[in-house]
């Protein structure tokens, strides 16, 4: 199974915000969004960052006052793991439990966002795949359909 079958849940996760936008900007994209990170892209469209609502929360709390004019890139996180969607799932998911991430980026082939995967939405895929393997190797080996 490749990334690229799960592409139409993971651009309904796709929420982006510039590099220069404000972190109540990151705050709003990510309050009114089904998914937990916001994509920080630079002036070409390329993955700058990430922002999750922790990383909100975390710098929220040095904002004084109602107006908080902090940068977002001041609470992204610069080193991003992403994806291809020509990426066999196994090895994306294998990729999110070694750095204990619960959704990564989908990039194209210029490092621009087209999507989030969600760790429950991969898993799920990867679960439905198998029992279909153990399913058609069952059927095999009782040899259902062959006479």
């Amino acid at each position: 199974m490749l990334v690229h079958q799960l592409l139409s849940e993971a651009r309904k996760r796709l929420t982006t915000i510039r590099i220069d936008a404000l972190l109540i900007d990151a705050a709003r994209a990510l309050s009114g969004r089904p998914g937990e990170l916001v994509v920080v892209c630079d002036s070409d469209g390329k993955v700058a960052g990430v922002i999750t609502k922790a990383d909100v929360v975390r710098q929220i709390t040095h904002c004084e006052g109602a107006a908080c004019r902090m940068v977002a890139a001041s609470a992204m996180t610069r080193d991003v793991v992403s994806c291809h969607s020509d990426e066999p799932l196994s090895g994306v998911w294998s990729r999110m439990r070694q750095h204990g991430l619960r959704h990564i980026p989908v990039v194209d082939d210029r490092s621009r966002p087209i999507g989030v995967i969600d760790a429950r939405d991969a898993l799920q895929a990867l679960l439905g795949s198998a029992a279909s393997e153990v399913e058609l190797l069952r059927d095999y080996v009782m040899s259902v359909g062959y006479q």
